[in-house]
């Protein structure tokens, strides 16, 4: 199996070096859905905690830690907030 691209992840990792802050550590969590369990992921930098924004399938789980560490990296500044649909599809222009 390929390794999952972290690219959230390393550049919190890198933000955290350079600005000489603890490490960030991940803690996944789970609820019980039906037959179905979701799960998210919370980092916690310091004593703050950045939450995923979504809830994913137990598959996907690596992706629930790299929307927590964009939610991190857009806290100090680090990236430009976007929505999903922006991500997926590029801006699109009023013009």
């Amino acid at each position: 199996m390929a390794a999952r691209p972290t690219f959230w992840q390393d550049r919190l990792k890198d933000h955290c070096n350079a600005a000489q802050i603890e490490q960030p550590r991940w803690q996944d969590v789970s609820d019980r859905r039906g037959g179905r369990t979701a799960w998210s992921s919370v980092v916690v930098v310091g004593e703050k905690q950045f939450p995923a924004r979504y809830w994913y399938d137990g598959n996907y789980v690596e992706q629930a830690r790299e929307d927590a560490a964009e939610c991190a990296l857009q806290f100090y500044g680090q990236t430009p907030a976007t929505t999903t649909y922006q991500r997926a599809y590029g801006q699109v222009s009023s013009s």
